[in-house]
């Protein structure tokens, strides 16, 4: 069995399209340093955004440990 992986879903705040990607939590630590935000970007409008890293992943302090 593979590592847990987590979802980062957001939806865009320009054009409503969604954001949804599935990362371990190692690749959630790499990808995004600062657990408080994370930075997205729009595929379609390419709209770059912020949203709290508690909302795009529900799991994130329970399961993640990020923030300490």
């Amino acid at each position: 069995m593979g590592k847990k992986r987590y979802q980062i879903k957001s939806a865009c705040p320009q054009c409503g399209c969604s954001y949804l990607t599935h990362l371990s939590a190692e690749e959630i630590q790499a990808k995004y340093p600062d657990v408080d935000n994370v930075e997205l970007e729009c595929g379609e409008c390419m709209l770059q955004y912020e949203t709290k890293m508690a909302d795009a992943c529900p799991e994130w302090d329970d399961e993640c440990k990020l923030k300490e």
